[in-house]
């Protein structure tokens, strides 16, 4: 199994935090976003993954995963053990809310595509571009406060998907200055996280390719 990754990337971090989590040994192919307008953008990498994007996952057989909901999805039902989605459906139904609120309404908006597109296309500064990402994470973040328990991680005493999705979105919110002040629960999860060995070794600054 290989996983196609940057190390920034916080949709490969997602991922990273599932294999840990479920204790899944992948070898890391390094695709590096930035450098020579982007290794994602070769032709090599695009036979992989045609949308060009990361992270991608090579099965033992051959097959390519892409788009990290879908990854994800696919390592808990092949590895089951443990479990990132409760057993109570209404439960299972609030992480998924969470997962998708972080995975549909904020991180695509402060992704590299629409980010350059407002700076090329709109001409917007690099303030206006700060407060658009401040916008969006801040709002999306608010949310999720708001629907996260009191205590443990996002919904309980054991990591769930939820949580796969929140600490990489909370490692771009203070890459792009983004106060989390106003945000306690998240907080918490954060630093309940930052003690675990699996969120650790998944961390952009544990990888190899950090920069």
């Amino acid at each position: 199994m290989k996983l196609y990754t940057y190390w920034r990337s916080t949709s490969s971090y997602r991922v990273r935090i599932a294999l840990a989590l479920k204790q899944v040994e992948a070898e890391q192919a390094f695709v590096h976003l930035v450098r020579n307008g982007g290794e994602q953008n070769e032709s090599g990498y695009r036979a992989i993954n045609p949308q060009g994007r990361v992270p991608a996952l090579e099965l033992d057989d051959g097959s390519v995963l892409i788009q990290s909901p879908a990854i994800l999805e696919y390592l808990e039902e092949v590895y089951p053990a443990p479990s990132l989605l409760p057993p109570d459906p209404v439960t299972r139904a609030k992480v998924r809310a969470v997962a998708s609120i972080i995975g549909c309404d904020i991180h695509p908006l402060h992704n590299v595509g629409p980010l350059t597109h407002l700076r090329k296309a709109f001409g917007r500064s690099e303030q206006e571009v700060s407060d658009w990402i401040a916008t969006w994470i801040g709002q999306g973040l608010s949310a999720v406060e708001a629907l996260i328990g009191d205590q443990g991680f996002c919904f309980g005493s054991d990591p769930s998907m939820a949580d796969v999705y929140l600490l990489p979105q909370l490692y771009a919110a203070r890459r792009f200055n983004v106060t989390l002040a106003s945000c306690p629960r998240i907080l918490r999860v954060e630093r309940i996280a930052g003690e675990h060995p699996a969120f650790r070794r998944a961390h952009p600054s544990a990888q190899p390719d950090a920069e």
